[in-house]
């Protein structure tokens, strides 16, 4: 595992590179709003990716870095995000297609600038689709947006609500709520098929 510290127009961001024997691509995965990038299902995926040849970037958001619990506004982590995945392929896995991804907070973003970043394939891990018991705040919106394929692997028991799979947007349900750290390994599972599937259209 190597740690860089990269530039944003919000401040320093990090990112901790697990890297693969040969890698096919490079996965980024963003944290949730109060949580880092150790969390259960960024480990599992982490691992997933790696045995399937994919490069991973876990990433840590410059308030985050700065010592901040409450996360910045929507605007700035997008920003942070693109100038962190600019700067990674270019600089650490150019030539290689780029997978967006986070859980909760970062599955948004990665949904938000997947088009201007370029991404070939979107991974979001407990997709927050609405706040607990407001469902008529969706943000459906974001998931649809995408262009690309999309895996949403979700908790059964998700009180942030369960989209719809769709056309280009597979969902996977799994043992668990939010934290989906109740069957890690199904989320391990659930990934790696996924990005060995979506990578063999766009490699």
């Amino acid at each position: 595992m190597t740690r860089v510290e990269l530039s944003t127009p919000h401040g320093p961001a990090r990112a901790d590179l697990h890297c693969a024997e040969e890698g096919r691509a490079a996965l980024l995965l963003g944290h949730g709003a109060g949580g880092g990038a150790d969390a259960p299902d960024l480990v599992a995926a982490t691992r997933a990716a790696t045995r399937e040849g994919v490069h991973v970037a876990l990433v840590e958001q410059p308030y985050r870095v700065a010592g901040r619990k409450a996360p910045a506004p929507a605007k700035q982590l997008d920003a942070a995000w693109l100038a962190v995945a600019e700067e990674l392929g270019q600089r650490w896995f150019p030539d290689l297609p780029l997978v967006f991804g986070g859980r909760s907070s970062g599955a948004r973003v990665a949904c938000r600038t997947a088009e201007a970043g370029a991404a070939a394939a979107v991974l979001c891990l407990a997709f927050p689709l609405h706040p607990p018991r407001n469902p008529e705040r969706s943000r459906l919106d974001e998931l649809a947006g995408v262009d690309v394929p999309v895996l949403v692997v979700q908790g059964e028991r998700d009180a942030f609500g369960q989209p719809e799979p769709a056309h280009g947007r597979e969902v996977v349900l799994v043992g668990g709520d939010h934290a989906l750290k109740a069957d890690v390994d199904a989320v391990s599972r659930a990934c790696g098929e996924w990005l060995d599937r979506v990578l063999r259209l766009v490699s």
